[in-house]
C-alpha cells in the first residue's frame, strides 16, 4: 500500500505504468503524423523544380506532450487514488479492537460498528493484519479471548458477526486474556460504552491498552451513554419509573414505551432529563386495569437490555376489595376493622369499599370480608360465582362469623363461639404462632416472638384439616386455614383484622402473609415462587424478548435478589405462562457512572466514519476529454476540419459518444429484461447503505441456494432494484430492507410500487431491527403505498403452511411481529401484497462464497437460522402460488357437488 499524508492507491502497482511514459515518447516522436492531403494539378510542380534537402515532418512537441499527459492520467486513473481524510493508522503491529459489547454497548452499536469497520478497511488498504478482543463473556460462556492476528477482511467478518449482550462487561478477564496477546504491539481502538467498573477494571484495561502502542478511545459523550431503568414505584395516582443516566449533563427528551405481554402498545410517556441531572422520574398515569397489563417498559430509540425494565406480578397494582361487618363509624381509629387491612395492603393494591355485588362486579384480585357474619342468598350466589371463576376471599374472624358459623364460604366448619382467653375453652397464657409448614403459602417468614393470640374461631375436626391448614398455633390449632373452589380460593383467618382478639395486626408479619395471599389470586403459588424458575423468555442485547438463550439455567432467589446477571442467567421472564417472574439489569446496578478518565496521551473520539474522495472517475473524465481534443487537432492538422468544421466535428463527436452510450444503454437494459424473464429472480431495493446492501444480496443468494436445494424452483442471482428507475414487474418478491435514516420515496417510485402491488407483487418490508422502533421506520418509508389494515399473521394463515408448517417467523431476530393485509375478498385473489416485519431476515439467510452463514441469530442460534428459512421458502411459495394451499380445503366440496 502506497500512501501520503492521506493520498493512496487502491492498485498501486498499476503506476508502474508511469516508467513506460520514456517509451511513449520516444514512438510518438519516432512515427511522423499522417500526411495532409491537398488536391493539385500534378503539372505545375514540374515549373521550378529543384531538388532541396528534404526531412521527415515531425510531430510537434506540445501535441507530444498532451498525448503523454492522457496516457499519465489513464496509468493514475487505473491505480485507483483515494484521499482519506484519517491519518495513517499509527505505530506497527497490527490494529487491535477492543470492543466493549456488554449490554450498556448496544445503543450506540450501530455507530461505533461502522467506525470500526471503517478503521478495518483503512487496516486493509494499508496491508495491514488485524485483531479482535470482545470484553463480554459470550453467549456459550466464553470468556473474553482475543482473536487474530488475521487479515482485516477476515476481521470485519468477524466483526459484522458480533452483538452485545444482555450482561455487562467482563474486563478484568479481557485484560488476562492481553496478558497472552501473541504481539507486543498494536495500533489500539477501543470501543468503550463509557460505563465505569466498581472494581476499577476499566482504568487497569485503559493503561494495558496504552501499552501496546497508540490508543485511541472511540466513546459517546458522558451524558449520552447508556440508560438504565431502575425498579419503579407503583401506587395508587401512577407508576412512576426511575431512568438513570450515567453523567450529568443538558437537558435530554426522551419517551417510554409500555407494552402488553403480547407486545401491543398500553400507553406512551414523554419524559426529560433536566439540565444537570442524573435521574428522571416520569410517571404513567392510567386506571389501575391498564396498568397492571403492563409487562414491559422501554425507552424510546434507546434499544439496550438496561433500557428495558420487565415488570411482573409484584409491580402490578391488584384492586383489592374491602368489605367489613358492620360501619362502626370508627373508620380511621385504631380500633377500625380496616384500619390495619388499609395500611397493610394500601401500598401495593389499588384498595376498593362498597357493597358485595358492586365489588365483585366491578372486577377484583382479592375480596376482603371482616367479621361478615350473614350473607344473603343474592350476596352468596354472587360470591360463589366470582370464586369460581378464579378470585380469591379472605375473611376474617370476629363476633359476628363467630356467633354465624354455618356459612358456606368457609374452608372449614367452625364451632360456634370461638375460644378465649378465660373461656370455657380457655388458654392459661396467650397461644404463640408455630413455625410455618414447608408446604404453605407462608413457609419461610420468620415468626416474631411477641405476637400472641388471645382469641379464634375453632374448626370442627375433620380428615382434611391439616391439607387446609396453612399456619397454626403452637398447640396444633389452626390460624390460617384454605380451600380451593373452582379455580379461586376461599381463605380464613381465624382471629380478627384489628387488635381485639390478637397483636397479629400490630406485626411486620402480618403484612407479609397479606403480601403471600395476595400473590396467589396472581396464580403465583408461594412455594413455587421461592424455588428455582427456569427460564420462560429473555432479553438479547437489545432489550428484545424472545426464547430462551442457549445457555439460560434455572434462577433461584438469590439470583433475582442481588440481580446476578450472565450467560446463565440473563435477564428476562423465568418461570411459565402461569407464574412468571422477572429478572433485571436494573434491580442491582451499584456504582452506576460514567468513566470519567482516560489513560494519559490517549485520544478520544466519536463514532465517525472518515469521508474518502475517489479521484478516479475524474482521472478518467479528464483523459477523455483531453483525447477528443487530441483527436480535434489530428484532424485539423491533417487538414479535415477547415473553417469551422473544428466545433462542429466535436459536437458531432460528442453526440455520437452519447449516442454510443444511449444505445448500449438501451441494449443493456433489453438484456437485463431479457434475463428477468428467462429465469425467477428475487430483489432487493437499494439501501444506500453498504453494509445493508451486501447483507440483502448475501442474504437472497442464501435463500436461493435452499430453494433451489429443497424445491422446484430454479431461483436465479438475485437483483438490486430501485422502485424510482427499474421496472419491477419481473420479481415475484422483493425484499425492501428498512434502515433508520430511510426516506419517505418519491411520487414516481410511489406510483410504481402501487402498480407493482396492484398485479401481484409482493414486498416484504424488514425494518431489521426486532420490533424495537414498532411502526415509526416503516411508516415513514411506505407513506402513500395503496394497502388495507395491517394484522398479525393469523395462525390459519397461508403463509403458515405454504410449503413448511410455521408458527413462528424468525430471522437474524426472534422478537419481531409478522404483519400482512387484513382479508382483501377478490383483490388480489385474496392474497397479502405486503408482509411487514423485524426479524432481519437477510442477515438469517445471507451466506458467503463457501455457503457459510454471516451474521449471528440471536437467540436460537442455527435452530433459528433452520426456521428462518422455512419463512423464507413459505414466503416465496405465497408470492409464486398465491393462496392454492387454502383453496385446498375447498377440493372435497368440489369434488361432491361435480358429482365425483
Amino acid at each position: 500500500m502506497m500512501g501520503l499524508a492521506g493520498f493512496s492507491f487502491a492498485v498501486p502497482w498499476a503506476l508502474l505504468g508511469l516508467l513506460a511514459l520514456p517509451v511513449l515518447w520516444w514512438l510518438l516522436r519516432l512515427m511522423p503524423p499522417a500526411p495532409k492531403r491537398q488536391i493539385f494539378p500534378a503539372i505545375r510542380l514540374l515549373f521550378g523544380l529543384r531538388p532541396p534537402e528534404e526531412t521527415p515532418y515531425r510531430t510537434p512537441w506540445w501535441l507530444l506532450l498532451l498525448r503523454l499527459v492522457i496516457a499519465s492520467l489513464v496509468i493514475l486513473a487505473l491505480a485507483h487514488p483515494l484521499e482519506d481524510a484519517r491519518q495513517p493508522l499509527p505505530g506497527g503491529g497490527p490494529l487491535l479492537l477492543v470492543v466493549d459489547n456488554g449490554w450498556a454497548a448496544a445503543a450506540h452499536w450501530n455507530e461505533r460498528q461502522a467506525t470500526l469497520a471503517d478503521r478495518l478497511r483503512q487496516a486493509e488498504r494499508e496491508g495491514r493484519m488485524a485483531a479482535l478482543l470482545a470484553t463480554a463473556p459470550g453467549a456459550d460462556g466464553a470468556k473474553p479471548q482475543i482473536q487474530g492476528p488475521m487479515p482485516a477482511a477476515e476481521a470485519r467478518q468477524a466483526l459484522g458477526r458480533l452483538e452485545p449482550q444482555p450482561w455487562p462487561t467482563d474486563r478484568k478477564a479481557a485484560l488476562a486474556a492481553l496478558g497472552a496477546a501473541p504481539f507486543s504491539e498494536a495500533a489500539v481502538y477501543w470501543a468503550s460504552d463509557g460505563i465505569a467498573d466498581p472494581d476499577g477494571a476499566d482504568q487497569r484495561l485503559g493503561e494495558r491498552l496504552a501499552q501496546l502502542g497508540s490508543l485511541t478511545v472511540i466513546a459517546a459523550p458522558p451524558s449520552e451513554r447508556a440508560l438504565l431503568q431502575r425498579p419503579p414505584e407503583n401506587d395508587s395516582e401512577a407508576m412512576t419509573l426511575h431512568i438513570l443516566r450515567p453523567a450529568a449533563g443538558p437537558g435530554r427528551p426522551f419517551e417510554i414505551l409500555a407494552t402488553d405481554r403480547q407486545g401491543q402498545l398500553v400507553a406512551r410517556q414523554t419524559a426529560n432529563f433536566k439540565d444537570g441531572d442524573t435521574q428522571a422520574d416520569p410517571a404513567i398515569k392510567l386506571p389501575v386495569e391498564l396498568r397492571n397489563r403492563i409487562a414491559t417498559l422501554t425507552v424510546a430509540n434507546e434499544a439496550s437490555a438496561g433500557a428495558t425494565f420487565l415488570v411482573d406480578a409484584q409491580w402490578r397494582r391488584r384492586p383489592v376489595g374491602l368489605v367489613a361487618g358492620a360501619d362502626t363509624g370508627r373508620e380511621e381509629t385504631l380500633l377500625s376493622e380496616l384500619y390495619y387491612l388499609r395500611r397493610a395492603l394500601g401500598p401495593g393494591t389499588e384498595l376498593r369499599e362498597g357493597t358485595i355485588q358492586s365489588l365483585v362486579q366491578g372486577g377484583l384480585s382479592m375480596l376482603v370480608m371482616v367479621d361478615i357474619g350473614t350473607l344473603t342468598a343474592e350476596e352468596t350466589a354472587a360470591l360463589k360465582g366470582w370464586v369460581d371463576k378464579g378470585g380469591l376471599l379472605l375473611r376474617f374472624a370476629g363476633p359476628r362469623l363467630a356467633e354465624n358459623a354455618e356459612d358456606s364460604l368457609l374452608p372449614v366448619h367452625l364451632r360456634s363461639g370461638g375460644r378465649t382467653l378465660g373461656g370455657a375453652l380457655t388458654w392459661e397464657q396467650p397461644a404463640q404462632i408455630a413455625p410455618f409448614a414447608p408446604t404453605s403459602p407462608f413457609a419461610g417468614l420468620p415468626v416474631p416472638d411477641d405476637v400472641r393470640i388471645f382469641r379464634q374461631v375453632l374448626a370442627e375436626p375433620e380428615l382434611s384439616l391439616g391439607e387446609k391448614t396453612w399456619a397454626r398455633l403452637t398447640d396444633g390449632t389452626p390460624l390460617v386455614t384454605a380451600e380451593r373452589s373452582g379455580r379461586g380460593w376461599l381463605v380464613l383467618v381465624h382471629t380478627t383484622a384489628n387488635a381485639d382478639w390478637s397483636n397479629l395486626a400490630l406485626s411486620g408479619l402480618f403484612v407479609e402473609m397479606l403480601q403471600k395471599i395476595l400473590a396467589l389470586s396472581e396464580g403465583v403459588a408461594g412455594g413455587e415462587a421461592e424455588g428455582a424458575l427456569p427460564p420462560y423468555r429473555t432479553l438479547d442485547g437489545f432489550g428484545r424478548l424472545g426464547a430462551p438463550a442457549a445457555l439460560a439455567t434455572a434462577a433461584g432467589p438469590e439470583v433475582f435478589d442481588k440481580g446476578l446477571i450472565g450467560p446463565d442467567h440473563p435477564p428476562g421472564f423465568y418461570g411459565n405462562e402461569a407464574t412468571q417472574r422477572a429478572l433485571n439489569l436494573g434491580t442491582n446496578a451499584l456504582g452506576w457512572q460514567a468513566i470519567q478518565s482516560w489513560p494519559s496521551g490517549a485520544t478520544i473520539e466519536g463514532a465517525t466514519v472518515s469521508v474518502t474522495r475517489d479521484f478516479k472517475p475524474w482521472l478518467l473524465a479528464a483523459a477523455l476529454a483531453l483525447f477528443f481534443v487530441d483527436l480535434m487537432i489530428s484532424l485539423a492538422l491533417r487538414g479535415l476540419l477547415p473553417g469551422r468544421a473544428p466545433v462542429a466535428g466535436a459536437l458531432l463527436l460528442l453526440a455520437l459518444a452519447g449516442g454510443f452510450a444511449s444505445a448500449a444503454q438501451a441494449k443493456d437494459d433489453d438484456d437485463s429484461a431479457l434475463n428477468d424473464t428467462r429465469q425467477t429472480r428475487l430483489a432487493y431495493v437499494r439501501s444506500g447503505d453498504d453494509e445493508i446492501d451486501k447483507a440483502s444480496q448475501a442474504g437472497l443468494m442464501g435463500l436461493a441456494l435452499v430453494l433451489r436445494q429443497r424445491t422446484a424452483i430454479d431461483v436465479g442471482e438475485p437483483v438490486a432494484v430501485d422502485p424510482a428507475q427499474d421496472e419491477l414487474a419481473f420479481f415475484p418478491l422483493i425484499y425492501w430492507p428498512i434502515s433508520n435514516n430511510g426516506i419517505a420515496m418519491s411520487d414516481q417510485a410511489l406510483r410504481r410500487v402501487n402498480d407493482y402491488l396492484k398485479n401481484g407483487g409482493l414486498i416484504l418490508f424488514d425494518t431489521r431491527d426486532g420490533g424495537a422502533s414498532g411502526f415509526a421506520s416503516f411508516n415513514r418509508v411506505a407513506r402513500g403505498i395503496d394497502i388495507t389494515r395491517l394484522i398479525q399473521v393469523p395462525q390459519d394463515h397461508v403463509l403458515t403452511k405454504a410449503f413448511y408448517l410455521l408458527q413462528q417467523f424468525p430471522g437474524r431476530w426472534a422478537s419481531g411481529t409478522v404483519w400482512v393485509e387484513e382479508g382483501q375478498g377478490r383483490a388480489n385473489d385474496g392474497v397479502s401484497s405486503v408482509v411487514v416485519g423485524s426479524n432481519d431476515w437477510a442477515a438469517a439467510w445471507a451466506v458467503d462464497e463457501s455457503g457459510q452463514p454471516l451474521y449471528a441469530t440471536v437467540p436460537g442460534g442455527q435452530r433459528q437460522r433452520e426456521f428462518a428459512y422455512r419463512f423464507g421458502v413459505n414466503l416465496v411459495m405465497y408470492a409464486l402460488t398465491g393462496n392454492y394451499k387454502s383453496d385446498q380445503v375447498h377440493v372435497p366440496a368440489i369434488l361432491e357437488r361435480l358429482g365425483q
